[in-house]
């Protein structure tokens, strides 16, 4: 916009208005300016004004005229019909959008120095060590996780912050800047933050070195009593009800609420936070903490579900409507020990009230661990037949609340995935070497220092068999009987925070950041697009060499085919006919009415729809 020196006749009227000025020669204005909307305001440094002629929507149906009244400006750009009024304090060093309405702030400021929030080291699973996670606007879970597997890496450690340097550099404004169709008021400080379009702050006391990464596709809402310190928070997020929050990154889509506490920690797509803390907490996509007893401290999560501190039943939710279920992939500790719930990776421990960590059960996933005195009985496989599993798998797709323009981070939705099925691969060989070294005469089998029962083995292996066969039937339907020509995919696959991958692909990517072959983060982001665009294909070459090695094969004929799609066919009734089962058990329990189980049984009625599908698409 094209700015021109206030006339005589403009400088007279804005004085009768109460307006007066350090210099009006600084104060510019756009060609068609009024000064008929500018009123009891103060003039400092350098100010330029657009155009006031229109109204602002100050409250749904309620249109206010635009203006500047009640105000003290200085070094301040504010754009065309804007609402400014009663700031108690000041703005100072602020460039301000088109259509905001800014109202009761009492002072907003950019100070020397200020960085946005940009380029803060987070201390990641380490509350009382090394930062490890470097926050900018630009943070996916993906790179976040990357930094924090490979933080002893200091070839790529290096490599990377100098591009994430890099990258803040380009793009981080001179000033504080708020976007434009902007909202704040009722807020007593706003300094130091950059707040992008379509953002509304309403009552927050203080939101200092921030960047707001709103959209008019995916607003932010910052709500009453908030205190944000040194934080990013991306598109689609809010942070509501007296959250306190300092040295965080918060992800698309993700919702503190209630008196959440959290520092050092970040929060990646749609995670849900409310009344408890969080410190030194990598929460990955759908890391839900519902409980004012809940702590998340030095913990790595995703679809992972809290609980509170002395009641961890919703783990084990069933059919309840009021239940929040978890399917938690990749949970562990800042030593390397895994977080064990009814999951993907892992085990359920109920001890006491009691969440547990049991690290030497990593290898017997979807299992649970259950106390009796000193003696810890390991269930395997147990979670792969429960209905709050199914639900689960079927539930996370439909409750990502990002707009398709915001979807940084990458979610795999995929249940059975060469991740998962590797792991469980090993359980079922663990389990069946544990019956081959005791025999089957046998009550009880000890793994480590837990205690397996007979007839827990025997359903152990059944229940890992049943995933194994839907999984290769499943990808089999996805595919022609061709050999893969990808040599990517066999051997082990990691789940980055969401992204499902190949092990190979993870180093090569680490190996090419280290070395400088990858020259920028936007190059990174394209990578880990690339990699998911190919997930299919890597999980067929992975899955193809499975089914050789399952059915003792040498190539896949149809014949084959037809048989594996038979197994797949029976795999699937089995396992529809055990959730039916845990569901009847839970009606009869009388935790659940009868309607809600013809419900839930109607769902699994239609679960031969999937076996009715082409056999190749």
């Amino acid at each position: 916009m094209e700015y021109r020196q206030l006339t005589e006749e403009e400088i007279r009227q804005l004085e009768d208005n109460n307006c007066w000025a350090e210099d009006w020669q600084r104060v510019t204005v756009a060609e068609e300016f009024m000064p008929n909307s500018i009123k009891n305001v103060t003039f400092y440094g350098d100010v330029r004004l657009g155009v006031f002629e229109k109204t602002v929507e100050v409250s749904q149906g309620f249109l206010r005229r635009s203006g500047v009244y009640n105000a003290t400006l200085r070094n301040v750009t504010i754009g065309n019909n804007s609402l400014i009024e009663n700031i108690g304090n000041y703005i100072n060093n602020y460039v301000i959008g088109s259509d905001c309405y800014i109202s009761n702030v009492c002072t907003m400021e950019t100070t020397e120095g200020a960085t946005y929030g940009e380029g803060n080291i987070i201390a990641v699973l380490n509350e009382v060590g090394d930062g490890n996670v470097v926050s900018y606007h630009g943070l996916t879970s993906q790179i976040a996780a990357l930094m924090v597997k490979h933080h002893d890496n200091t070839a790529f450690k290096k490599a990377l912050r100098r591009l994430i340097a890099e990258n803040i550099q380009c793009t981080v404004p001179e000033t504080g800047t708020i976007g434009n169709d902007v909202k704040i008021v009722n807020t007593k400080e706003v300094t130091n933050t950059v707040v992008y379009d379509d953002c509304e702050i309403n009552g927050a006391a203080r939101i200092s070195d921030c960047t707001i990464m709103s959209s008019p596709e995916a607003s932010v809402f910052i709500g009453t009593g908030v205190i944000c310190e040194n934080s990013i928070i991306a598109h689609g997020s809010s942070i509501i009800n007296s959250v306190k929050m300092q040295d965080c990154y918060v992800g698309e889509a993700c919702k503190l609420s209630n008196g959440f506490t959290a520092s050092q920690s970040v929060f990646f797509a749609n995670s849900y936070m409310s009344n408890g803390e969080a410190c030194a907490a990598f929460c990955g996509p759908f890391s839900a903490s519902h409980h004012k007893s809940s702590l998340l401290i030095g913990g790595m999560f995703s679809f992972y579900n809290a609980g509170s501190a002395t009641n961890f039943s919703n783990h084990a939710y069933k059919m309840g409507p009021m239940h929040y279920g978890t399917m938690e992939r990749g949970a562990k500790t800042a030593s390397g020990a895994y977080l064990l719930m009814p999951a993907h990776i892992g085990t359920f421990s109920v001890c006491f009230g009691k969440l547990m960590y049991h690290p030497d059960t990593r290898s017997l996933p979807f299992a649970y661990l259950i106390a009796y005195g000193d003696i810890m009985y390991l269930v395997p496989g147990r979670n792969l037949t429960t209905v709050g599993l199914y639900r689960d798998i079927r539930k996370w797709p439909k409750r990502d609340m990002r707009s398709k323009d915001s979807r940084k981070s990458i979610v795999n939705f995929d249940w059975l995935s060469p991740f998962s099925v590797g792991e469980i691969l090993q359980g079922k060989k663990i389990l069946e070497r544990l019956r081959e070294a005791s025999g089957d005469n046998v009550s009880t089998y000890n793994y480590h220092e837990y205690v397996i029962k007979a007839s827990s083995l025997r359903k152990g292996i059944k229940y890992y068999d049943i995933a194994l066969r839907i999984f290769m039937g499943a990808v089999l339907k996805r595919h022609a009987l061709v050999e893969p020509t990808s040599t990517v995919g066999p051997g082990k696959w990691n789940d980055l925070s969401g992204l499902l991958l190949p092990d190979s692909e993870e180093q090569k990517l680490v190996s090419d950041i280290a070395d400088g072959t990858i020259e920028s983060v936007d190059e990174i982001t394209e990578r880990f697009n690339t990699i998911n665009d190919n997930y299919s294909e890597y999980r067929w070459a992975w899955a193809y060499r499975m089914i050789l090695d399952y059915y003792g094969l040498t190539e896949i004929t149809p014949a084959d085919a037809e048989r594996i799609h038979a197994d797949y066919i029976t795999a699937r009734r089995a396992w529809i006919a055990e959730i039916r089962k845990d569901a009847e058990k839970e009606f009869q329990l009388g935790d659940v009415e009868e309607s809600v189980l013809q419900n839930f049984i109607s769902q699994l009625d239609k679960e031969i729809d999937f076996e009715n599908m082409t056999l190749y698409s």
